[in-house]
């Protein structure tokens, strides 16, 4: 045999290992862990996991194929002590990359582990939570897709206002263990709450019966309305927030469009949908090498109102022509 014709052999028989272990890493199943604490089959997660599914799709990566989903959920009712116990489960596993859903996942999440790249979504303050750096440059493990800034406290108290002009006192009802960081947007509304005529207090609970009692207090003062910020506890019982609002006639305003979408009255917030789209692409990059520290946590740029007409009207509302003009869905 000829000696270059040895050397290509040797230098062919040398690099079938190494393309064989590229070819084996381009085929193996990508895991994909979800943590939230919502049910899988709630009607609103069904959404966005679905458009986050499809744009994976789009960007090459097919249920069953080439990547695998585990989603893990806690107990919004017992947030912090559940949520501790699904993330350290969910790391158990090992996943490729891991979708979080909220501060209280990513703050459980950040104590198992600073290796796993954690994409979030829908959270408040990640700087000042601790969560990445910067915007522009996260630096570790973690980037994601933030929730809103503190200053639509003074929005949503401008549009309940506008939709519920007899409004004068409104309480901002939060769960101050599930979202810290919704105090800021109290102080938001209070800030605006003068030049608009209205009275605002801030009104924690951490149960389902504080939620009633603060509701049939207010349901006994004429001229009062709601302010939610939006949290996972909140909205998690928001079967139960709307029946009471409905109930005490309370005009409510409220981050989240699945609010309306069930019979509140109107909500103002990000489109939940393309945060999901968007997150979908961050989680390739991942898969193909980029590194969370390297990709900049991004803010929403999508906002949508949506207003319930049934729901105004049975409030005895009659909603400004101006503001439903404005409205990205109206529900009749």
């Amino acid at each position: 045999m000829k000696r270059r014709e040895f050397i290509s052999l040797l230098g062919s028989a040398a690099a079938w290992p190494f393309a064989a272990r590229a070819q084996q890493q381009a085929d193996r199943v990508r895991h994909i862990g979800i943590l939230s604490g919502f049910s899988e089959h709630d009607p609103d997660v069904v959404r966005r996991l679905s458009a986050f599914r499809r744009r994976l799709q789009e960007l090459g990566w097919t249920d069953g194929r080439n990547i695998h989903f585990d989603y893990f959920r806690w107990n919004a009712d017992d947030a912090g002590r559940q949520a501790q116990t699904v993330a350290a489960e969910l790391v158990g596993q090992q996943p490729d990359v891991i979708l979080a859903h909220t501060s209280t996942s990513v703050i459980a999440l950040r104590r198992e582990t600073q290796t796993i790249p954690i994409v979030f979504t829908i959270v408040s303050e990640p700087v000042a939570q601790g969560f990445v750096q910067s915007l522009a440059h996260p630096g570790s493990n973690i980037t994601g897709f933030t929730h809103l800034e503190p200053t639509i406290g003074a929005k949503w108290l401008e549009l309940l206002k506008e939709i519920a002009p007899r409004v004068g006192r409104v309480a901002v009802m939060f769960n101050p263990d599930a979202t810290p960081s919704a105090v800021a947007f109290s102080h938001s509304a209070q800030a605006a709450a003068q030049q608009l005529a209205v009275q605002v207090v801030a009104a924690p609970v951490r149960a389902p019966s504080d939620i009633e009692e603060l509701m049939t207090m207010l349901g006994r003062q004429p001229g009062a309305g709601l302010i939610l910020p939006g949290d996972t506890f909140t909205s998690f019982h928001r079967k139960l927030i709307i029946a009471l609002s409905a109930h005490h006639q309370l005009p409510a305003i409220y981050a989240f469009r699945y609010f309306p979408a069930e019979g509140g009255l109107v909500s103002y917030g990000l489109d939940t949908i393309d945060q999901y789209r968007q997150a979908a692409v961050y989680v390739d990059r991942i898969l193909r090498g980029e590194k969370p520290a390297d990709l900049p946590v991004q803010q929403p740029t999508k906002f949508e109102l949506v207003i319930n007409l049934r729901t105004a009207e049975a409030l005895g509302i009659e909603v400004p022509p101006t503001l439903l003009s404005l409205a990205d869905e109206v529900i009749e």
